[in-house]
């Protein structure tokens, strides 16, 4: 190998080994959430349109110091069913992860999706990476307060509703379920996805409103009601692919949300949202800055080390 080749190599492999940092943590697309019962992770992301913009949204991105952008990236890895021994009291909804704390905060405000007591229910459950796994569907007991942190003695010990392997259609698992006919009021959904192609388990919270109990308490006696997701279908059994949301304006922060069920226009992947590798814990990825100024040192890189071997080969006439 001529002189002006060597040099060619070695920089393209001291590029390579300057960029394989930013390439390792770059993120992969994500994994999964709940749109309909619109997911609190979901509602407040800037994929959630008008969702996001509510009081309980914008008090969840201020308590959390961050973005929601991963929110289909709630997730521990190696909890192997040991939920209520992993995951504390008062941190279901985030799993215990820093990075979603704001999705903890006890109000009784938060966007909400209108449910009948004892109705089918279609989850749909938006993916951006499939996974073989199981799905445990619960709700929290009558009696339940939003304005209280949410807690394991809340939820009763077994699902209302278990499905494995549910088909992917459209981008989404469809989890068909059939609701307890004892709720009132405001409760919360909480999902827990099992994972058997991965260590990794997935909490969310989504919170529903039943007849009987048409306001609550914010805490000092008040009462007031609560923004919930427009959703006519909500209790469907089928749900027609797609979720679009409505065409309407966005509300201002004061009203209540006009969004059909909370999901975003497409039904696949998300343009534009990036989340975090598909190992270890969840708590969102790398800044995609970090990663393209990563790229850009390898380009600029092993673009100069071509320069140098052309210049070197035209005045050496070396072809070798």
């Amino acid at each position: 190998m001529s002189a002006p080749r060597r040099i060619a190599t070695a920089a393209a492999v001291a590029a390579f080994a300057l960029s394989a940092p930013f390439l390792a943590c770059a993120p992969a697309a994500a994994h999964g959430a709940p749109t309909k019962p619109v997911s609190r992770a979901f509602a407040c992301s800037p994929d959630g349109g008008g969702l996001a913009r509510t009081a309980a949204c914008r008090a969840a991105l201020a308590a959390n110091g961050q973005p929601f952008t991963f929110w289909d990236n709630v997730r521990v890895s190696d909890v192997n069913g040991r939920d209520r021994q992993v995951i504390p009291d008062g941190q279901l909804c985030s799993g215990g992860l820093p990075a979603y704390k704001g999705l903890d905060l006890a109000r009784a405000d938060w966007p909400s999706t209108p449910l009948t007591p004892g109705a089918a229910l279609t989850m749909t459950y938006r993916e951006t990476i499939a996974h073989t796994g199981t799905f445990r569907l619960y709700l929290t007991e009558e009696g339940y307060d939003p304005t209280r942190p949410l807690t394991w003695s809340e939820l009763p010990s077994k699902p209302f509703a278990q499905v494995t392997d549910p088909p992917l259609t459209d981008g989404a698992y469809r989890i068909r379920a059939k609701l307890p006919s004892d709720r009132t009021g405001r409760q919360v959904l909480y999902t827990v996805w099992q994972n058997s192609s991965t260590t990794d388990t997935y909490y969310s919270c989504s919170d529903v409103v039943f007849p009987g109990r048409t306001s609550t308490s914010d805490g000092g006696g008040a009462k007031k009601a609560s923004p919930s997701v427009s959703s006519p279908s909500a209790n469907a059994a089928t749900t027609a692919p797609g979720d679009a949301p409505s065409p309407s304006a966005s509300p201002s922060p004061s009203a209540s949300p006009s969004v059909v069920d909370g999901s975003s226009p497409s039904a696949t992947t998300v343009p534009g949202t990036p989340a975090a590798a598909d190992s270890g814990a969840g708590g969102g990825g790398p800044s995609m800055t970090l990663v393209a100024g990563g790229a850009a040192v390898a380009v600029l890189a092993a673009g100069a080390a071509l320069v140098v071997l052309r210049r070197r080969r035209s005045a050496a006439g070396d072809v070798s």
